[in-house]
């Protein structure tokens, strides 16, 4: 099955959470079972994807009544490729587009090198530079309308 992007699902999933994590108002928390409502993420496939992101120190858990997630600092100091690089290293590898070099580079390129150079450097160009606050919208509303639940 082809996602559309070059991401795995479980990296889309902590973009997708991350983003309306981050749109929402300082310090507010979010429960999971919300956080799961509002983003199409299964439960059981979502507190997973949480632990791994409280272990790496970019969100915090409250527990107890009122409890739930937060980002642990703000947005727009989180580049995509923090969270990319947890669930796809593959994705965040800067080797050689054939498999065939551990670094791929002008002095000693593959080749396909010179062809993909250019696609390579916006792509991480991208991950490094864009943000979680770059991406989460308005906040308000659900990132899936109702009935449109993606699994």
């Amino acid at each position: 099955m082809v996602s559309g992007t070059m991401f795995c699902v479980t990296a889309q999933y902590a973009l997708r959470v991350l983003a309306y994590l981050s749109a929402q108002p300082k310090d507010s928390v979010v429960g999971g079972q919300d956080l799961s409502g509002r983003t199409g993420i299964p439960r059981n496939y979502l507190s997973k994807l949480l632990l791994v992101l409280g272990n790496a120190g970019i969100i915090e858990a409250t527990r107890g009544s009122g409890g739930g997630y937060r980002l642990s600092s703000e947005p727009e100091k989180i580049p995509l490729i923090r969270i990319v690089e947890l669930f796809d290293r593959q994705v965040v590898k800067r080797g050689c587009l054939l498999g065939l070099r551990p670094v791929c580079a002008d002095e000693d390129p593959c080749t396909a090198h010179h062809a993909w150079k250019f696609a390579k450097t916006a792509y991480f160009d991208f991950l490094e530079s864009t943000t979680l606050r770059d991406i989460s919208g308005d906040g308000q509303q659900p990132l899936l309308k109702a009935g449109s639940r993606k699994r």
